[in-house]
């Protein structure tokens, strides 16, 4: 599947990709080096350790490189008033009877445990290009579904300080 991307997320990627491959790579090699010169490496945890630090950030590059490859660029067109990428929305749960407060993300930005919700996620999807005061279906699958009411949204500073999720 294509991730979609905002520019700011490529541009956060390619830098942590140039970081990790200048700073991280030289000092897990090092690390590896300074590990094996400890002698018996099949009782030597510093050596397995370091071996895992280097192979875990080349993985991770790998993983970013991948996903700038097949990424699709998507940018906000919604009206200040419709709900959006990077805009905070306060949506009440009919059904719960609960008031919560999300702010729309690219799914690599993505984190519901802190309040981002992915723009491909079903409730992302369903809130997006709607206004306040819109009652608004979000389907879960073919057999089920809920309602909610969208109370406000607000636009955000933007994505500067959400962080690119680890796997």
């Amino acid at each position: 599947m294509r991730e979609q991307l905002t520019r700011q997320d490529v541009e956060k990627i390619e830098k942590e990709i140039e970081y990790r491959k200048l700073v991280v790579r030289k000092n897990a090699i090092e690390a590896v080096k300074e590990a094996r010169s400890h002698g018996d490496l099949s009782e030597n945890f510093e050596y397995h350790a370091a071996k895992k630090d280097k192979n875990q950030n080349e993985s991770r590059i790998r993983y970013l490189e991948r996903m700038l490859k097949t990424a699709r660029i998507v940018k906000d067109d919604a009206a200040d008033d419709e709900v959006g990428l990077d805009k905070k929305v306060e949506v009440y749960f009919e059904d719960d009877d609960e008031t919560e407060v999300f702010k729309l993300v690219t799914s690599v930005r993505g984190s519901s445990l802190n309040g981002k919700i992915s723009i491909e996620s079903p409730i992302g999807k369903a809130l997006m290009k709607h206004r306040a005061g819109d009652r608004v279906y979000v389907k879960v699958n073919d057999n089920a579904g809920y309602y909610v009411v969208i109370r406000s949204v607000e636009k955000t500073g933007g994505e500067d300080e959400d962080a690119i999720r680890k796997y």
